[in-house]
């Protein structure tokens, strides 16, 4: 555990764009291999624009590091936040921390964005792609990355999360967000295990359907018992989905970087 806590302390960025990259080449060529659907579209043309868009994430997040960093060793050194109010063994205090960092950091923020009007502006940029593929999972309009990065703060704040399980957290939150996006086809037995614990692409795509009540639900990023927990879970046949929103977006919208970035600003119904 020290060794993972000291690499994680000071991981390079190097190492974590490795794990940006890794993942969505490992999934890319699964998705490539099983796929759930076969899209007619331009495969590379449709990462392109998501990549774009990842750029954006990069950009937000590393901007605005030395908050998370400055926070984190300030409320770690000062005892402030859930996890100090009594002593625990170091495996519970990573264990409730990587929870809780993904309950407030992840599940609250999406659904937040999902019931708060101005939010869910900037959120329908990740949900107009109509070719969910592991590239989709980084697809944030830099609005909503902001909003995400306020809701990560705010979780150290309350947890008293020290820097290493921030970065486990961004970590696994980025190989899980890539994984529960790729267009795999899943055997059955496989998912329902994993999925008792963590979000599988049959439990996420679900959520990327075009109509309501759908689209609110399956809130979850790595963890998928928190929806269990509190009444947003969903099963359906995913066969049965189609992708999008029900607004005037067409494809040719979707896969436009200036329409999208505008796509906030402009008035809109939800779907």
């Amino acid at each position: 555990m020290e060794t993972i806590i000291n690499y994680f302390e000071s991981i390079p960025s190097s190492h974590r764009s490795l794990i940006l990259v890794g993942g969505l080449t490992f999934f890319w060529i699964i998705e490539s291999r099983i796929p759930l659907f076969v899209f007619r579209y331009n495969k590379w043309r449709h990462a392109g624009v998501n990549a774009v868009f990842t750029l954006t994430t990069i950009v937000v997040n590393f901007s605005l590091a030395f908050l998370l960093v400055k926070s984190a060793d300030f409320v770690f050194t000062n005892e402030i936040g859930v996890l100090h109010l009594i002593e625990m063994p170091i495996w519970l205090f990573f264990i409730l921390g990587l929870l809780l960092m993904d309950l407030i950091g992840a599940w609250l923020a999406h659904y937040v964005q999902h019931h708060t009007p101005f939010l869910w502006q900037f959120h329908l940029v990740h949900h107009t792609d109509k070719n969910i593929d592991t590239t989709t999972g980084n697809r944030h309009h830099p609005g909503e990355s902001v909003v995400r990065f306020c809701f990560t703060l705010a979780a150290v704040w309350i947890i008293g999360a020290p820097i290493w399980i921030v970065m486990i957290y961004q970590s696994l939150s980025v190989v899980l967000t890539q994984f529960n996006h790729a267009n795999i086809e899943m055997n059955s037995t496989i998912d329902s295990i994993l999925g008792l614990v963590f979000v599988t692409p049959n439990i996420h795509r679900i959520h990327h359907h075009y109509k309501l009540p759908l689209t609110d639900s399956n809130y979850g990023n790595i963890f998928s018992f928190w929806d269990r927990i509190f009444g947003t879970f969903t099963a359906v046949d995913n066969k049965s989905l189609i992708y999008g929103l029900d607004t005037h977006f067409t494809d040719d919208d979707s896969q436009n970087i200036g329409v999208m970035l505008k796509a906030p600003f402009v008035r809109k119904k939800k779907n």
